[in-house]
């Protein structure tokens, strides 16, 4: 490698993609775009976007959150939540249970027409660390084959039918954002993960010219393994459960990261109540490398990876791909 930042691409959604960000905006000599899910249809995103017919905002909020360079009075506010149910279409609803940043980013969108001009104006003023790329602009609805056969519509309804998932896909066709595949087609590491794998990240995986654009990069793909399963997505999934989905819609993996702290067991009782179980190793030999690293914290009784612990890996690992 020469001395050029390295550009990492960071592909994902929700809160575990916000986690990596977090993590790693501060590492020095890197250039990150994160490519984002717009397929959410839940809450007070989903409201909005059945109503003004724009693409899904809530993990860009998200990730402009995460990528702000520091705290300030905006970065809170994009973070507030109206009292109500965001979930209710009720016309007296009003902001009842919206997000505030995900009514700004819909004011801007409207107002400038353009739904990535929206991003850059809000990204600027909050002067983030990084480019924020939806994986398209388009009104999309994700769409899940189940292990028997059903299918079910909508993001939000995928984890609730008590079914194992088989794959996600699209009805409609989908173009990626060209400033997408761009960024993956110059990248140098593409980092998959934290968070729902089929709910999160293979919404951008399953895109064509996403698909096709990893096909062909030669950048080293880092997957951070989720530590729990999730109930009603990846029930008693093992990591190489994990591994295989990104890799059935696309992904390109060289390095599993997989957290090697011990959970206590009252967390864990707490999350079997609940259907969620350790992700676990089951194999002893692989086509990728798999390195335990310290990545979780337990505050609050919960199982969440930790953003200063996800830096310190990011920057060993960085360093010896950079080598």
């Amino acid at each position: 490698m020469n001395n050029n930042p390295l550009k990492v691409v960071v592909i994902g959604g929700g809160h575990g993609q916000s986690v990596i960000l977090r993590g790693i905006k501060f590492i020095q000599d890197i250039q990150i775009s994160a490519i984002v899910t717009v397929a959410d249809d839940g809450g007070s995103t989903g409201r909005l976007r059945r109503q003004f017919h724009i693409p899904a905002m809530g993990d860009i909020r998200a990730v402009l959150i995460a990528l702000a360079e520091s705290e300030t009075l905006l970065k809170n506010l994009m973070e507030y939540r109206f009292e109500g149910d965001p979930d209710s279409d009720q016309e007296d609803q009003g902001v009842m249970g919206h997000n505030l940043g995900n009514l700004i980013l819909t004011a801007l969108t409207q107002s400038c027409g353009s739904f990535l001009e929206s991003i850059g104006i809000l990204s600027k003023i909050l002067n983030v660390r990084g480019d924020i790329i939806p994986a398209t602009t388009q009104v999309i609805t994700l769409f899940a084959r189940m292990a028997d056969g059903t299918i079910v519509r909508g993001e939000s309804n995928i984890p609730n039918m008590n079914n194992r998932i088989d794959t996600v896909f699209y009805q409609e066709t989908v173009k990626a954002s060209e400033k997408a595949v761009r960024a993956i087609r110059e990248a140098d590491v593409i980092i998959y993960g934290i968070g729902s794998i089929f709910t999160s990240i293979l919404p951008n995986l399953i895109i064509p010219e996403i698909a096709e654009a990893i096909r062909q990069s030669h950048a080293f793909g880092v997957y951070l393994c989720n530590a729990m399963s999730q109930p009603g997505e990846t029930d008693d999934f093992t990591m190489e459960d994990h591994v295989d989905a990104l890799i059935r819609h696309g992904a390109k993996i060289n390095e599993v990261l997989v957290a090697q702290d011990p959970i206590p067991d009252a967390i864990l009782t707490r999350y079997a109540k609940e259907g969620g179980r350790p992700v676990r190793i089951v194999q002893e030999e692989h086509a990728y490398q798999v390195t335990p690293v310290p990545l979780l914290d337990f505050s609050d009784d919960l199982v969440r990876h930790d953003a200063d612990k996800i830096r310190h890996c990011m920057q060993q690992l960085l360093a010896k791909i950079k080598e």
